[in-house]
């Protein structure tokens, strides 16, 4: 099993000579301002089976990009809440992803686990099976207590990819503003990575914004992310299409 970053959030997952996607994003959300790396066509990725996606935020949703690379009939694979949206955007095969529901795409098992939205949307972790391998991309959880839950539903992870920039917001409209990360810290994701027996951490949801007071990364992201790793997580910091075989 092949784990491809993708700019921002976005993982592609090869085996077999066939692949999948997950919260792949193309059209960066104009309010959050200009993206600090570079975004590229979902196509030059490759082709995908299907598309996964975690929530309907727009740096994790892009129906537009998803239409122009894959076409309209791609299999998409969504929250079970969010259905109508994703039909309403013109794509043409969405299947709504209840907690715990189980797909088969090729050589792949898919699997919706438990994740928490940081302003209360649908949202679900993607656990793929695959070779004897398997993986889980977590979305931009917050911090919870399913991390044991998973573990012992599902058994310990090759591979955890997991937020870890700690971003406090303060969106227009929403009032009163909170001073807390709405997703995972750096210190969190290791904890969690640990938790989930996970061998190795691949960090994402960092580097593409830095917007104060809209969209404030935590400080010293990077090297408290190295810190907490230590001798407790391998730790694997991808580079944009840079590919870690498990």
């Amino acid at each position: 099993m092949e784990i491809q970053k993708l700019p921002w959030a976005g993982i592609r997952v090869e085996l077999e000579s066939s692949a999948i996607v997950i919260d792949p994003l193309y059209h960066f959300p104009a309010k959050l301002g200009e993206p600090n790396e570079l975004f590229f066509p979902l196509e030059s990725y490759g082709p995908v089976a299907a598309v996964l996606i975690t929530h309907q935020h727009a740096d994790h949703y892009d129906p537009q990009a998803i239409i122009s690379a894959y076409g309209s009939d791609v299999p998409v694979f969504v929250p079970e809440e969010i259905v109508d949206l994703a039909a309403s955007n013109g794509l043409g095969r969405v299947t709504g992803a209840p907690v715990g529901s189980t797909f088969t795409i090729g050589p792949f098992t898919i699997i919706a686990a438990q994740s928490v939205d940081g302003s209360g949307d649908p949202q679900v972790s993607w656990i793929v099976r695959g070779g004897g391998k398997q993986m889980i991309h977590a979305g931009d959880t917050l911090w919870h207590g399913y991390w044991w839950k998973l573990v012992k539903a599902f058994g310990t992870f090759d591979a955890a990819c997991l937020p870890v920039n700690g971003a406090v917001t303060q969106f227009s409209g929403v009032w009163p503003h909170s001073d807390q990360p709405i997703c995972l810290t750096p210190e969190q994701a290791v904890t969690a990575a640990e938790i989930l027996g996970a061998k190795t951490l691949i960090p994402i949801h960092y580097k593409a914004v830095h917007q104060p007071p809209i969209y404030t990364q935590t400080p010293e992201m990077m090297n408290r992310l190295t810190y907490s790793a230590g001798n407790r997580v391998n730790l694997n910091i991808l580079q944009t299409r840079e590919i870690f075989t498990i």
